[in-house]
């Protein structure tokens, strides 16, 4: 009879089954209806800590007030010059300077350096009074609209900025209805019933719908990202539905008497079979789960106050997943009992085959292990050589579908005055002190397309200027130009000249991605440092956990190859949904490390732990790792198959960050479930052979025991 802290919990919930389901409504209800109430608003600023470009806002918002907030651009372009359309021209700047959020609007006419040299190009900055975050899109779309309406007859007239990003990026959309609809036709194709289909789908929901409205709270504390809730969500409706789905099959199982290979008289009643799938499978859950959010926390070695908000809310959903399917799915087991297959679809019933195709399988990749390790390794090296050549950056006007305004505003501005004016460098220096030596310096530096004239501030204290690129925000060459500028700023400063900083939304980025690229190793240390330690305590073994750890690296890496040849190299990107070719955006590949290390950590653990099930059973290791993988293939290719779908359903909505986030995703998951699940961990394990299982007797003593306590059982002799 198993016993312990699960198995007394499985006991509990099956036998107060309605106290404990009322108790999940009530609850969910409350913190859905107080979560949702008093949500908190997105902070997308990416700025703070100290980087340059950070300094350098705080110093515009302290002596230049009027600049704080962000700036729109209205993009014009005359097929007969601008001059002979200077009344359309003008009516429609009136309409945008007297429009909601709107402080000032500069004119092209008023203005020096705002028209082309052809004068059939010009733009005129627009300034507002909030942030683009907090300027609602009700009060932009408006602006949109009457720029757009102003067009026509040889006048072109298209709005950019961070705002119109934005406004017309919708949110929400068809990807989490699509993921949710696919995950319930996989879970009928491996379960054949509606009823035990339906268990994993409603416990998914209660987990997801709580930690969402957790994190809409948590936000007055840790504020976060506006797609931090996309993301939470993507994590917990495929971890959520996946925990369940592990634990619903070993339940099956253990009711009809194949737990452990046996035959129908050994078959658990309901109770009993709630307990063993608790005790076994909810075992191997809470430490998947415990996995991922201990790799999500690891965001917090990057010291980005934003990725700190975004791990604490994903994390909290993944928990909320962890306590539903230990707590809410017992209750929810024990109202249907044996009858977990009722409502079955005949044409999907589960076949019984003597050999299941996966044993056959192993069989297959045990007696040429060498062959199969050398070909897959070499296949999964390969896919990931294009990573070497990921660029970050963040998303902005250039890579928006080509219909919106926001593209059109950049299409105009390069056209006209070169790529790198939507993508300008604010210059900002301290007084006293000369800037004009300071403006000379970046006017004659290569790549510098023109400069601003010199602005001081109303108190003397600071002055500034605008130095436009000859190259976007995109091209690598930009990035290089900031680093040039600032070492000519510090040698500046060192020669006893005034200390200058380079500033602005585009060097903020660039400071953003060049943190990314320094922190990320401590990252990847620290993720996958933990997670050797939990997975040390779950299979109490060196070589199993050090397998583990490098296979979901190759995987990661395989994945982060993927998205660099679609999203940077543009292969298949257009069919993907990706508009143009572009750099990776800084936080994807941040946010899929450590989310995809966990959720590899998942599979190694419902796998491994069955192995080491049967090999504790006195299974030889290679009999152990057969039936290990005949148990588990089935559960995990559905799994795998229902995360699959969710995350590349991002494909269809309409942010492009999101959507790199669902194919990484995708993709990885894909590779881990089949390429490494199914061909590298067998073979490694069947070279391996009692090297699988050892542990050093110090480590031995010092690490907890985390094994369930089985049913007594007669050990058969183990021949290796």
């Amino acid at each position: 009879m198993y016993d312990g802290p699960l198995a007394r919990l499985a006991r509990f919930c099956y036998r107060r089954r309605r106290l404990v389901l009322l108790a999940w409504i009530v609850g969910a209800a409350a913190v859905l209806a107080v979560g949702f109430s008093f949500a908190a608003p997105a902070d997308n600023d990416f700025s703070g800590g100290k980087a340059e470009s950070s300094q350098a806002q705080d110093l515009i918002k302290k002596h230049f007030p009027s600049q704080e907030g962000d700036t729109l651009t209205l993009a014009i372009r005359a097929d007969g010059g601008i001059d002979a359309v200077r009344p359309r021209v003008e009516k429609v700047l009136g309409e945008l300077a007297h429009a909601r959020h709107v402080t000032s609007v500069s004119s092209p006419y008023g203005a020096p350096g705002q028209v082309s040299p052809d004068r059939r190009t010009a733009f005129a900055p627009i300034q507002l009074d909030k942030g683009s975050d907090d300027v609602p899109k009700q009060d932009v779309t408006p602006m949109i609209s009457d720029v757009r309406k102003g067009s026509g007859d040889g006048l072109t007239l298209a709005l950019g900025g961070s705002a119109v990003v934005s406004a017309e990026t919708p949110g929400g959309g068809p990807t989490e209805g699509v993921g949710l609809l696919a995950a319930v036709i996989v879970l009928l194709i491996a379960f054949g019933s509606l009823l035990a289909m339906g268990l994993p789908i409603v416990t998914a929901i209660f987990g997801i719908g709580t930690g969402l409205a957790g994190i809409e709270l948590l936000g007055h504390v840790l504020p976060a990202p506006g797609f931090s809730p996309i993301v939470a969500g993507l994590i917990g409706l495929g971890v959520g539905v996946d925990y369940a789905l592990f634990i619903v099959t070993r339940y099956r199982e253990a009711l009809h008497g194949d737990d452990h290979g046996g035959t129908a008289p050994h078959a658990a009643d309901p109770e009993q079979a709630t307990v063993i799938a608790i005790a076994t499978a909810g075992r191997s859950v809470l430490f998947a789960g415990t996995t991922v959010v201990v790799a999500l926390l690891g965001l917090f070695v990057m010291g980005q106050r934003l990725l700190n908000a975004v791990a604490v809310a994903a994390s909290l959903t993944v928990l909320m997943t962890m306590i539903t399917a230990v707590t809410l799915l017992p209750a929810l087991l024990g109202f249907t009992g044996r009858n977990i297959d009722r409502f079955g679809l005949p044409f999907l019933a589960r076949r019984r085959r003597r050999r299941p195709l996966s044993e056959r399988w192993a069989g297959v990749i045990q007696r040429r292990p060498v062959i199969a390790v050398v070909v897959s390794a070499a296949a999964l090296l390969v896919i990931a050589v294009p990573a070497l050549s990921m660029r970050l950056s963040f998303t902005d006007s250039s890579t928006q579908p080509h219909d919106t305004s926001a593209y059109a505003s950049h299409r105009i501005l390069a056209d006209g005055f070169g790529a790198g004016y939507d993508a300008p460098l604010i210059v900002v220096t301290r007084l006293p002190g000369d800037v004009q030596p300071v403006a000379d310096t970046v006017r004659n530096t290569p790549g510098v397309a023109s400069v601003t004239p010199v602005r001081t501030s109303q108190d003397g204290a600071t002055a500034m200027f605008v130095a436009y690129p000859r190259t976007s925000l995109q091209d690598a060459a930009t990035p290089k130009l900031v680093h040039t500028l600032r070492t000519a700023m510090a040698a500046r400063h060192d020669a006893g000249g005034p200390r200058v900083y380079i500033g602005g939304p585009s060097a903020a980025t660039i400071d953003f991605a060049d943190a990314v690229i320094s922190r990320l190793p401590w990252l990847i240390a620290v993720v996958i440092g933990l997670s050797l330690v939990l997975l040390l305590v779950l299979v109490r073994s060196v070589a199993i956990a050090i397998k583990a750890a490098l296979m979901n690296l190759v995987s990661i890496g395989a994945a982060y190859g993927v998205l660099t040849a679609v999203v940077q190299w543009g292969w298949l990107g257009r069919q993907l949904g990706f508009p143009t070719g572009m750099p990776v955006t800084s936080w994807v590949p941040l946010f899929m490390f450590p989310i995809l290390f966990g959720l590899s950590m998942d599979y190694e653990v419902f796998l491994i732990s069955r192995v080491r099930e049967e090999y504790d059973r006195g299974a030889a290791t290679r009999e152990a790792v057969t039936r290990g993988l005949a148990r588990t293939a089935r559960v995990i290719t559905a799994a795998a198959a229902i995360m699959v779908c969710v995350f590349l359903a991002v494909l269809l909505g309409a942010d492009i960050a999101v959507k790199q986030m669902g194919l990484g995703l995708g993709v990885a998951v894909l590779i881990d479930a089949t390429v490494v699940r199914m061909v590298l961990v067998p073979a490694i394990m069947e070279l391996l052979g009692k090297a699988n299982w050892w542990l050093p007797a110090p480590l031995a003593r010092l690490l907890p025991t985390a094994e369930p306590p089985a049913p007594t059982r007669t050990v058969p002799v183990r021949v290796e």
